[in-house]
């Protein structure tokens, strides 16, 4: 089962993320960052391959306290496809 972990601090890597959810039997971890700063965007993904041991992450891990910050950790639900972004290029008129 893969896990959502939002609301994390700033300071916490993806080795920090790991140690968090040691106790539970992780098979992936994915601390999501910013591809210009290479910062963390405060969520990540935990993969459980059981899922009794993800349910008790869950219970356990939700709400916990981290440097201040109250965890939330759900269940995570599939990308949901956007609209295309607006091509910029096509509308761009020559100046000269």
């Amino acid at each position: 089962m893969k896990l959502y972990v939002g609301n994390l601090p700033w300071s916490v890597d993806e080795e920090g993320l790991k140690k968090l959810f040691a106790g539970y039997e992780t098979e992936e971890i994915t601390l999501i960052k910013d591809k210009y700063s290479g910062r963390s965007k405060g969520f990540g993904f935990v993969t459980i391959a059981d899922d009794a041991a993800a349910q008790k992450a869950m219970t356990e891990m939700n709400g916990k306290q981290v440097e201040g910050r109250e965890l939330k950790v759900t269940e995570a639900k599939p990308m949901e496809e956007r609209p295309p972004r607006r091509d910029f290029n096509r509308d761009r008129r020559s100046r000269y």
